[in-house]
């Protein structure tokens, strides 16, 4: 199998995880600037890592109406999917930055030591649970 690859979507940065070629488990990867060259970057480390598709996590309101951040995701991932060779979906990613905080500082990491990582860890978390749910449906056959 390939690796996936998942993103975490902010005004400045983007996190990158990716997963093992079981697609089991996720791991950081990169920390992208939110910037005219986003998309070629991450679609530059989609062809490197020879990655099965990409998960964008999605920016979802608390009551699962999309934003006006889920409205600039969707845009990014459409210039992405106009360069990429691999499938991009979206996956409902409400609080994983939040969660990545917390799990940061309960490994005793100061904010200020965390700013660039915590994309990634996000990125992680959206990719985790993405592979957990898939794991999920396939041992209950959905």
């Amino acid at each position: 199998m390939k690796p996936i690859l998942a993103l975490d979507f902010g005004r400045a940065r983007i996190g990158v995880a990716i997963s093992d070629e079981l697609q089991l488990l996720a791991h950081p990867l990169e920390t992208v600037r939110a910037n005219e060259q986003a998309a070629s970057r991450i679609a530059d480390l989609s062809r490197e890592k020879k990655v099965d598709h990409v998960v964008a996590g999605m920016p979802r309101q608390m009551n699962g109406e999309m934003g006006p951040a889920a409205t600039e995701v969707l845009q990014f991932v459409e210039k992405l999917r106009a360069m990429l060779p691999c499938p991009v979906v979206t996956w409902d990613e409400r609080l994983t930055t939040a969660a990545a905080h917390r799990a940061l500082r309960d490994a005793g990491k100061k904010t200020r030591q965390t700013r660039g990582y915590v994309d990634q860890v996000a990125a992680q978390m959206i990719l985790q649970s993405y592979l957990d749910r898939r794991a999920q449906n396939a041992v209950s056959g959905k």
